[in-house]
């Protein structure tokens, strides 16, 4: 008796996940993004949106936000910016940025269809990896 006694609730436990539905989706808005070898030419392009976001667009024309935990503002008067990725080599949510010698750790990072048009000002080239030395 006790024993069956046991099972009935572990049987109510059991059940109740699958009497609940499917998860809820999560919206394309808040998915992961990330840019992959951002460290060897991922990232094509940046521009500053203010002192808490940078936009960045990779090497397939796809731009993504990033908004800094902290405020950087030096960040839309600058020419260049370090992107650090650690060891793994992708931007994403786990990254930071660095301007001005100030590493900004990314509060979060989502894809984006595009940066605020603003004209060409804050508009900048990462051709860092890419440049060729003049002769």
């Amino acid at each position: 008796m006790k024993m069956s006694a046991l099972l009935i609730p572990l049987g109510l436990l059991v059940a109740t996940p699958a009497m609940a539905g499917p998860a809820p989706v999560a919206s394309a808005r808040h998915s992961e993004a990330s840019i992959p070898f951002a460290d060897h030419g991922g990232v094509d392009d940046w521009r500053a949106g203010d002192s808490h976001t940078i936009y960045f667009r990779d090497n397939h024309r796809q731009w993504y936000r990033a908004e800094l935990m902290s405020p950087s503002y030096d960040l839309p008067y600058v020419e260049d910016i370090g992107i650090d990725t650690r060891p793994n080599g992708t931007l994403d949510k786990f990254g930071a940025v660095i301007v001005k010698g100030q590493r900004y750790q990314i509060a979060s990072f989502e894809r984006v269809d595009g940066p605020p048009s603003k004209g060409s000002k804050g508009l900048h080239r990462i051709d860092a990896v890419k440049a060729k030395p003049a002769k």
